[in-house]
């Protein structure tokens, strides 16, 4: 169901100290952009030796793979190999080599580890339901992020008891994992939040396309294969799945299997239910691993289905709003480099008659030429949030915002 600790733990220590000795080497980028990290391919070997305190001697390394002995339909998707390695020493090794050198060699695999991690942004692959990952290099951080400093300082500490909390979670018999629900309108920053959680807590992220999840125990596979020190994202679950309040008749389900058998096509949707995405979060399986954050992103509350998100699955509800006047303020500093300007007042009058999101603020605060100013910039906010205005005074509306930027975008709030 996924890779031993143990397999990884060996393969980060041989690579490390005596990798470099076989003939035949695979090659992996490196944390650092101009090494490489070098393993064994199938059917090599190295040498190690006993610590003197070990007894001394020397021991073989050989690496293998074979194929898994059936296709286990309870999986779905194409297996892997599963590699291994085998290790030959002597009879009269044996007790040095079980009680202090396999000891040792865990212990340094993951110093090794830890030394060599690079952050990953993961995604699922519909066809054989497993993960790939890109480096996760997103900018944002909480000092980047634009918002009211008090609720910014509340969710910072929130992370910080969370991360600090595994002796406590421990104590009051609960899985070591927080849900944290974002909600708000397009374009004010529940991804840029995201990022930003990422990079304080040094976490990974596994972001979850719901719509390529065929079922429950696929699902529930890829949660299995997530890390700890980890942050499982699905955005912008009100559209993800029929999983709102307001649920598919069963019978229009069984209509279009129907329908779809007649054409002789196969039901490819997706059939993941409210229960398993509810387990997904909160059922025994989600005690597997620990130090998880698991977050959902919607822009419509109303529509979730209220078990979808109670306290104890959705831990912690953070609203996503409009600009404020301080968040204004923030994003002047940092996209003009001003702390105060005559039009501040201005600005900070009309944010409370209209709304408009972080993103549409720090549009408009963006320098487009040579000629652009802090002053020139400030005026065209202005009167971009006099256009609102006057817009809502007519019935007209703000218009459509801008989406959520995606995970490799680099902008100012999204």
């Amino acid at each position: 169901m996924r890779s031993a600790e143990a397999y990884k733990e060996v393969k980060a220590y041989l690579a490390d100290t005596t990798a470099r000795d076989a003939r035949h080497l695979r090659a992996e980028g490196a944390k650092d952009a101009d090494r490489l990290e070098l393993s064994m391919v199938d059917g090599e070997e190295v040498a190690d030796v006993l610590l003197p305190e070990e007894g001394g001697g020397t021991v073989f390394w050989w690496a293998y793979s074979k194929a898994p002995p059936q296709q286990d339909w309870r999986w779905g998707g194409e297996q892997e190999n599963r590699r291994f390695y085998r290790l030959f020493f002597l009879e009269a090794h044996r007790d040095a080599v079980l009680n202090a050198y396999l000891p040792r060699v865990r212990r340094e695999g993951r110093d090794v580890m830890v030394k060599n991690r690079r952050r990953k942004l993961s995604t699922n692959i519909s066809v054989h339901q497993s993960w790939t990952h890109v480096p996760f290099e997103h900018p944002k951080t909480f000092a980047t992020l634009a918002m009211d400093p008090a609720k910014k300082k509340e969710i910072v500490d929130d992370l910080d008891a969370f991360r600090n909390g595994k002796d406590y979670y421990a104590q009051i018999g609960k899985a070591w994992k927080r849900g944290y629900l974002l909600h708000g309108p397009p374009g004010t920053g529940k991804s840029a939040m995201v990022a930003a959680m990422a990079n304080h807590l040094d976490y990974d992220v596994f972001d979850i396309e719901l719509t390529s999840v065929h079922s429950n125990t696929d699902l529930r596979k890829l949660f299995i294969e997530t890390t700890s020190k980890s942050i499982i994202v699905i955005e912008d679950i009100d559209c993800s799945l029929d999983l709102t309040g307001s649920r598919t008749k069963k019978k229009d389900a069984e209509d279009d299997k129907d329908k779809a058998a007649k054409n002789g096509k196969k039901d490819t949707r997706s059939k993941v239910t409210l229960s398993g995405l509810v387990n997904f979060i909160d059922g025994l399986w989600s005690a597997c691993g620990g130090e998880r954050i698991i977050v959902f992103t919607t822009n419509h509350l109303e529509k979730l289905d209220p078990a979808l998100i109670r306290r104890g699955r959705m831990d912690k509800h953070i609203e996503m709003g409009y600009c404020c006047a301080p968040a204004f303020e923030f994003l002047a500093r940092t996209y003009l480099g001003v702390e105060e300007h005559e039009l501040f007042a201005t600005v900070g009058a009309l944010l409370q008659e209209v709304d408009m999101t972080p993103a549409d603020v720090a549009e408009n605060l963006t320098p487009k030429s040579a000629d652009d100013d802090a002053d020139s910039c400030l005026r065209g906010l202005v009167a971009a949030l006099e256009k609102t205005k006057e817009d809502k005074a007519n019935g007209r509306g703000m218009g459509q915002h801008p989406e959520e930027d995606d995970w490799g975008a680099v902008a100012g709030q999204e």
